[in-house]
């Protein structure tokens, strides 16, 4: 992937300039680039590097949203359910190698918990129609007991199927696929200013914060896809602006606990659901909500740490000691009120030829994309053909390749390469690290095919590591640094200070 040759093609006038490279933004690139749009897209720092990497990696309607729509009669919770529900599906037939279902269960405690949570995710089949994945069903305690002996004694579960996919993975692949199709996408590319022409915004000023370079970007629409950063890019067209969203902090703990299958927790202190998920071999225990500051990158604090443990040691005992990796990543919640009880809409505002997308979630992307295409495609008097991208499978996707490798090896690379995997193994078969199935040739792909231009964008949003295991990364930290420098040029100077930067930044994965 030539940087330069992206760089250069910025001096073009485009139809749309999409402002951010997490989820939504890279949502919006693919729609406009199916619907024939000439799109560019530009992200300050790395794609996914924000929330869109430090999610609970799960596509689901919600089933606590559910619960809420059922107790206040609430239409627009129950709708967002029923569209999330699909996309679910969708998703894990654009991306088979990046999704996949995953089995969770509900323990039962109480005689009259069977009858309300089997009532409850039924309706969560029926919402999912023909999208459904599976049949929710009981289980008996000794079954339950089979899946998490260190459970206390229960009076069965309710198991019932969602998805989970690697979101940082998904986010790329959406780039990587928008940019096989023409369109641009940079990162470290930071709009500095938007540009004005006749009472409108017509663009912006980028600079490559690799190089310091500027050049003024023309669009037709540009698109504020910032997610919990959009009020300040909003305020850039007027500094007296009243804020459009309620931020709230979401941290997720990796636990060196191996399952089986997802457990949720229907009701913590605060009135969350909270859940506990296979993850590569891990235990991801989540999430967190508390209101925020807006940041690009925030720390895990320690009272929303010390709350996941103390909500799941009634469960499976003190985790506390398997803590191998943690994040925060903030949502970006339209209105004001209690950050929980906010719905999870996506909302489109445009002011002055800036339209910004926010709210959300991960597993309704590829719809807020459509609605802002068509708003957009709508105002500039653009007729566009009908949309694709419920049926155009992402870059990878396909059958597993046969590889001639240890099963755990050939198995990281396809659920992180899918089709590709054979191309990227060719590039260096050595293990990164002694036991792991990470690759040396991994990190030259990510140089060369996907943009990565820092040790942490290999460690944490191409290979994924660092969202695992925090040790393990900063041990492979040196060895990634070393093969990185020859093929960007740096010298022995600039190798330190990447590798200095590296390790200051693994705490928040930035």
């Amino acid at each position: 992937m030539d940087r330069e040759a992206l760089w250069a093609r910025l001096k073009e006038p485009f139809d749309l300039l999409i402002l951010g490279g997490g989820a939504t933004g890279a949502g919006v690139l693919w729609e406009a680039t199916l619907r024939g749009l000439k799109a560019a897209l530009v992200e300050a720092r790395d794609f996914a590097s924000g929330t869109s990497s430090r999610s609970t990696k799960l596509l689901h309607g919600g089933v606590r949203y559910l619960e809420l729509a059922v107790k206040r009669l609430d239409a627009r919770q129950l709708r967002l359910v029923r569209e999330a529900l699909g996309e679910r599906k969708v998703v894990l037939e654009l991306a088979p190698h990046l999704a996949r279902p995953l089995t969770l269960l509900t323990p039962l405690f109480r005689p009259l918990e069977i009858p309300y949570y089997w009532a409850g995710l039924k309706l969560y089949d029926l919402l999912s129609g023909k999208r459904r994945l599976g049949q929710s069903r009981y289980l008996p305690p000794k079954a339950v007991r089979d899946l998490f002996p260190d459970l206390p004694p229960t009076l069965g579960a309710v198991a019932y199927q969602d998805g989970q996919f690697a979101d940082h993975r998904l986010n790329l692949a959406l780039v990587l696929s928008a940019l096989e199709r023409g369109a641009v996408a940079l990162n470290y590319a930071e709009a500095k200013a938007l540009l004005w022409e006749g009472g409108r915004v017509r663009g912006a000023v980028v600079q490559d914060r690799l190089t310091g370079k500027e050049v003024e970007v023309f669009a037709k629409a540009v698109v504020n896809a910032t997610g919990p950063l959009a009020d300040g890019v909003r305020r850039l067209l007027d500094p007296d602006l009243p804020p459009l969203l309620t931020p709230s902090s979401g941290v997720h703990l990796v636990l060196d606990y191996p399952l089986k299958a997802g457990l949720l927790i229907p009701r913590t202190r605060d009135g969350r659901v909270l859940f506990l998920l296979p993850y590569r071999g891990m235990a991801l225990l989540g999430t967190t909500d508390l209101p925020a500051e807006p940041a690009f990158c925030p720390l895990p604090r320690e009272e929303e740490v010390a709350y996941l443990l103390e909500e799941i040691r009634p469960y499976l005992g003190d985790l506390s000691g398997r803590v191998r990796a943690s994040w925060s990543g903030l949502r970006p919640l339209v209105g004001k009120g209690e950050t929980r009880l906010l719905v999870r809409d996506h909302h489109i505002e445009e002011l002055w030829g800036l339209y910004t997308l926010v709210g959300g979630k991960w597993t309704t992307f590829r719809l807020m994309a459509l609605d802002l295409v068509e708003r957009v495609a709508k105002d500039l008097g653009l007729s566009l053909p009908p949309s694709t991208s419920h049926t155009t499978p992402l870059l990878g996707a396909g059958e597993r390749p046969l590889l001639d490798l240890p099963e755990a090896v050939a198995r990281h690379l396809y659920e992180t390469y899918g089709t590709l995997a054979g191309e990227v193994l060719v590039l260096g078969e050595r293990p990164l690290l002694p036991g792991l199935p990470y690759l040396e040739g991994e990190v030259v792909w990510a140089v060369r095919q996907e943009l990565a231009a820092k040790p942490m964008d290999v460690l944490a949003r191409r290979l994924g590591l660092a969202l695992l295991d925090r040790e393990k990364a900063l041990s492979a930290l040196p060895r990634v640094v070393e093969i990185m420098a020859p093929l960007l040029g740096w010298d022995e100077g600039r190798a330190q200070a990447e590798l200095r930067e590296a390790r200051e930044a693994l705490p928040g994965l930035c």
